[in-house]
């Protein structure tokens, strides 16, 4: 019988880091609900890798000052850094600066397809979401009810 021992992100980060420095990829499972539609748990996973450019639209995999590690979508910057939101959220979060972020999805593998993050479909589905941002509690509330 095989043993399985859930290892948290705080235990392999060191590993995560040190691949991510040595310009390999990382594949992480979505775990939680909050890019939902987009990203679902126990669907999907993704790659990300280290960059230097972030733009609005990209999902980045970042560390907020609390210790917690998120993945969410740029939907904004100012002058105090990047404004991010998770897909299935309305809250904001500001002031992420490039101290926080650890790197970003290149790739999502989906049923055992890969779809880029440059892929002309997918970012016309993220460029839609983003601007519905103001009127997505309306669809959100729609889509958890479906879901269920």
């Amino acid at each position: 019988m095989e043993s399985k021992k859930k290892i948290t992100l705080d235990e392999i980060y060191p590993v995560i880091k040190e691949t991510l420095l040595s310009g390999g990829t990382v594949e992480l499972p979505i775990t939680g609900t909050s890019m939902f539609p987009l990203l679902k748990a126990g669907r999907d996973t993704v790659i990300i890798k280290a960059d230097s450019q972030y733009n609005i639209g990209d999902i980045i995999f970042y560390r907020r000052d609390d210790g917690h590690f998120v993945l969410h979508r740029i939907v904004g910057a100012d002058e105090n850094g990047f404004i991010l939101c998770g897909d299935n959220q309305t809250l904001l979060e500001k002031n992420i600066t490039d101290r926080h972020i650890i790197a970003k999805v290149t790739e999502i593998k989906r049923d055992g397809k890969i779809i880029s993050a440059h892929d002309p479909k997918y970012l016309k589905t993220v460029n839609f979401w983003i601007k519905a941002l103001p009127y997505r509690r309306i669809p959100l509330v729609i889509m958890r009810k479906l879901s269920k």
